[in-house]
């Protein structure tokens, strides 16, 4: 967690910081786990009611197999050798991480939302990527993994 604008840098932000110790706090271990490329710890983190929210999906997706499905594939396509997040804002049980990466030529930029329960697990991922044409490469690349991971 590098980079980017925190609540104690700007006293008039409505998110506060966070200890990232705090044992409810998923943070830090989805920063572990993003960074060793460890897909199969994402399911230890989420509920099992957690919804999935994407700029690609007309409707919320729920449940932690579905959500685990769209997680795993969107790793496969953003986490690679360029990705890194450039920013993180806290509130109480929710956290933005901006992100950014090159996907073949285009850049990409984005954020992640996420929300958590009091047990800390992610109880909400919801995704924003911007510009629209990289957002359209992201749709038909998860798309394609999405297809791939079904038929086996």
């Amino acid at each position: 967690m590098s980079g980017g604008e925190d609540a104690a840098a700007n006293p008039t932000s409505p998110m506060t910081p966070m200890t990232p110790t705090t044992p409810t706090n998923p943070i830090d271990r989805w920063h572990r786990t993003v960074a060793a490329k460890e897909h199969h710890a994402i399911d230890d983190m989420l509920a099992e009611d957690v919804v999935f929210l994407s700029p690609a999906l007309h409707a919320p997706q729920r449940g932690k197999a579905v959500v685990r499905k769209y997680l795993h594939a969107a790793m496969a396509v953003l986490n690679n050798d360029t990705f890194r997040y450039t920013g993180t804002w806290h509130a109480e049980h929710t956290a933005v991480l901006e992100f950014e990466l090159k996907l073949g030529e285009l850049d990409v930029n984005g954020v992640d939302i996420i929300r958590w329960n009091s047990e800390g697990l992610i109880a909400e991922f919801k995704v924003m990527i911007r510009p629209a044409k990289a957002l359209a490469a992201v749709v038909a690349q998860m798309g394609a993994q999405l297809a791939a991971a079904t038929s086996d």
